[in-house]
C-alpha cells in the first residue's frame, strides 16, 4: 500500500500532538504501519509546532516537502508557513477566524497546485462548547466529515472514546461532533 502523509501544525498549547495521537491510533486500529515525528516544536505555549505522520509502506518518519496528502492546521498563519509540504492535489484544513481564508495570493497558489482547501472556526466552536482547549477535536471532526480515505467518522469517534479520560469523554465527543456537522 502506498503511503499516506500528514502534516499537522499549530502553536504550542493547541493540542497538535494529541491530534496526531488520535490520527495515529485510528490508523493503528485499522491495521496501518505508522511513523511520526515532532520535527519542530516549542514546549512553551505559543511556539510553532509541526508534527509529521506517515501511514502505510514507509521507511522514514519525515514528510518531504510537496508530498503531504493532508495538512491540518490549528492556526491560519501556521497553515501558510507549512504549505510547501502539501502535494499537488493534496488537501488543506485550517482553523480560520474569517471567511477570507485563504488569502487571495495564497488562493491563487492553491488553485494552481489543485490543492483542495477548507476552513473551520475550530477555536470558536470549542469556546462556544465550553472546551477552549479542544479546537483540535473540532478540527478532527471537520476533517472526518470529508471522509478522508481510509477513515470514516466512526473510526475517529471510536478512538476519541478510547483515549479520552472519562471526565472529558462526553465533552471531547461533543466538540468532535460539532466539527463533523460543520463539514
Amino acid at each position: 500500500m502506498p503511503s499516506i502523509n500528514f502534516v499537522l501544525s499549530g502553536l504550542g498549547g493547541q493540542g497538535i500532538l494529541f491530534m496526531t495521537k488520535i490520527i495515529a491510533k485510528t490508523a493503528l486500529r485499522k491495521g496501518f504501519d505508522i511513523m511520526g515525528a515532532e520535527t519542530h516544536g516549542m514546549a512553551q505555549r505559543g511556539g510553532s509546532v509541526i508534527s509529521h505522520l506517515r501511514l502505510g509502506d514507509i521507511r522514514s518518519s519525515l514528510v518531504k516537502p510537496g508530498s503531504a496528502h493532508y495538512l491540518l492546521s490549528l492556526d491560519e498563519n501556521e497553515a501558510y508557513r507549512h504549505l510547501a509540504f502539501v502535494a499537488p492535489s493534496g488537501k488543506l484544513f485550517s482553523d480560520a477566524r474569517t471567511q477570507e481564508f485563504p488569502l487571495p495570493a495564497v488562493r491563487s497558489y492553491l488553485e494552481k497546485q489543485a490543492i483542495e482547501y477548507h476552513s473551520l472556526p475550530a477555536r470558536k466552536i470549542a469556546l462556544d462548547l465550553g472546551a477552549p482547549v479542544s479546537s483540535n477535536l473540532a478540527m478532527i471532526g471537520f476533517f472526518a466529515g470529508f471522509k478522508p480515505d481510509p477513515f470514516t467518522p466512526d473510526d475517529f469517534r471510536e478512538t476519541i472514546e478510547a483515549v479520552s479520560p472519562e471526565k472529558f469523554r462526553a465533552t471531547n465527543l461533543k466538540v468532535f461532533e460539532e466539527g463533523l456537522s460543520a463539514a
